[in-house]
């Protein structure tokens, strides 16, 4: 199995270590799978939008919702965020190589999201490298069965993982 999960520190490093990964891995010819998240900044005192681009080329889908400048709880769309799920599966049906999930998040902890196609693409044997937060680690180990791989969030990191996740050392 060829599963590891990024945490960055800093608010949208994740997102942007992972789409960079896209980036380069579909330069490297491989057929790819899944979401990158891009966030677009709405100015001081505004939570930002939060976009997926489901791979390889789209379609992008806002996945947060406007809740009001008072608003304090989740502002995740689970309706977008499940149609990007069903696309990913779609491209996962149609084969890929590698699979990205921008966030292991409380969605994939309580078995929605993108849960099933992490399952899918594992019993494939097609790597799987997603976004994490502290808050859902435990969740993810026990959904595997052990604890993923952690390289380092770093460029350098995330290509020598896939190197190796692609049988090439």
């Amino acid at each position: 199995m060829h599963i590891a999960c990024i945490m960055a520190e800093g608010p949208g490093r994740t997102d942007d270590l992972l789409h960079d990964f896209a980036d380069r891995a579909a330069a490297r010819g491989l057929r790819l799978c899944g979401t990158v998240q891009v966030n677009t900044d709405c100015g001081p005192g505004r939570a930002c939008d939060m976009d997926v681009r489901v791979l390889p080329d789209g379609p992008v889908i806002r996945i947060s919702q406007s809740l009001g400048a008072e608003a304090r709880g989740c502002r995740l769309d689970p309706e977008a965020l499940e149609q990007a799920v069903a696309a990913a599966e779609a491209r996962l049906a149609a084969g890929c190589d590698l699979v990205i999930v921008n966030k292991f998040g409380k969605h994939e902890a309580e078995g929605r999201g993108f849960r099933t196609l992490i399952a899918e693409a594992l019993a494939r044997d097609v790597p799987v490298v997603m976004g994490l937060n502290s808050l859902n680690a435990a969740r993810l180990a026990e959904f595997l069965g052990e604890t993923p791989e952690r390289p380092d969030p770093t460029p350098e990191a995330l290509d020598a993982w896939l190197s190796r996740a692609l049988g090439g050392g």
